[in-house]
């Protein structure tokens, strides 16, 4: 029986501070209210939440074998993700980004590029794809996965019959031909909606997730921030609305929401509800710093979805 949630693909260090409004140009110590150091990326991020929610999670990436890509790790295992196949590149560095968050929420980002976008893809990590219940791909545009390995993967993946969902970060006009290769194997495209409207030429939702499904994905799930989730499944259009929520650092809120989603679905959960919990999961992140933000558990997230408002009440 196909057990856990495998995450693939971009592993970096955060390190995100609050609120940081301007720069003082002195040696002159300015206090602030926070400053996270945590795994993120679109597969560790994920996967360091999904592991918060209590699902069994491991993770197929790459850091350098530098103190940040120990950090990394050391991180992952504090929540008990699996990094049996996060590969360790001697004489490269971790991919890592330093984030600077204003107190309106606006934040500036400067990224230290490394090996996170290089993750390993061999018979051991096909193995373990084919003996998942999830497999989240977060490669796209990664230099070993895509023109094919990628692709390869995730056929193996569905052959030994995980559900897949695929997630993005700053993909070029190019990672359409890649995505083309990758979405007939996928379950839950789930982009946001700024790179639904780039990579589909169109600033129509529906018609931005259609295209996608043209493309071989059997639903999409477009992340929308506080106008929530639009949700093109089984041929029907669905709006799932946002939590109103309190924002302090929003960096993190996709790769949790792609977390929130499948924690609920391994509990069971119909695909819709499963956005409510993952619009909640993504909420609580933005309400603290860093990858985590507030969040704290499975149950507290249920707990808060039955407490806080919705942003827009549906129509």
């Amino acid at each position: 029986m196909n057990t856990g949630l495998l995450a693939i693909g971009l592993t970096t260090l955060d390190i995100n501070a609050y609120p940081i409004d301007g720069l003082t140009h002195t040696e002159r110590a300015i206090l602030i209210q926070g400053l996270a150091c945590a795994p993120a990326g679109t597969a560790a991020g994920a996967a360091l939440v999904a592991a918060k929610l209590g699902a069994k999670v491991r993770l197929v990436g790459a850091v350098g074998d530098d103190m940040n890509g120990l950090f990394v790790r050391t991180g992952l295992e504090s929540l008990g993700v699996d990094t049996s196949l996060l590969a360790t590149r001697v004489g490269e560095r971790t991919s890592s980004t330093l984030l600077a968050v204003e107190s309106n929420g606006r934040r500036s980002s400067f990224h230290c590029p490394g090996t996170g976008g290089a993750p390993p893809v061999d018979a051991t990590v096909t193995a373990a794809a084919r003996g998942s219940r999830f497999v989240h791909y977060a490669a796209i545009g990664g230099s070993t996965t895509d023109g094919g390995p990628g692709a390869q993967l995730l056929r193996e993946a569905k052959a030994g019959g995980a559900l897949v969902t695929c997630d993005l970060i700053g993909p070029r006009r190019s990672a359409i031909d890649e995505i083309a290769k990758i979405l007939p194997h996928v379950d839950y495209f789930m982009p946001s909606a700024a790179e639904a409207f780039f990579l589909s030429g169109s600033d129509d939702l529906s018609t931005a997730a259609q295209r996608f499904i043209e493309l071989g994905a059997k639903a999409c799930v477009i992340k929308n921030g506080r106008q929530g989730a639009f949700v093109l499944l089984g041929g029907q259009a669905h709006v799932v609305p946002a939590f109103a929520v309190t924002p302090v650092d929003t960096t993190s809120c996709g790769d949790s929401f792609c977390a929130g989603f499948i924690a609920a679905l391994d509990r069971g959960w119909a695909p819709l509800e499963a956005c409510r919990f993952a619009g909640m999961t993504a909420g609580l992140v933005a309400e603290g710093v860093g990858t985590l933000g507030a969040l704290q558990d499975f149950k507290a997230t249920v707990a808060a979805m039955d407490r806080y408002e919705l942003a827009i009440e549906p129509a």
